[in-house]
């Protein structure tokens, strides 16, 4: 039975960690695009329209 090759695994592992935090970085530097502000709920005793 073969060994197994733990240095490939490591290597595997560290590839996937920098690929994952390139990905978090370009979507940092991406403008986060502005919603407008979500509506406020309707005051008290004022009916709710659907």
């Amino acid at each position: 039975m073969a060994k197994p090759n733990y240095q490939f695994e490591k290597r595997q592992r560290e590839q996937q960690k920098k690929q994952k935090k390139e990905e978090k970085a370009q979507r940092k530097a991406q403008p986060v695009p502005t919603e407008p502000s979500p509506q406020t709920p309707p005051a008290q005793g004022e009916p709710i329209s659907d």
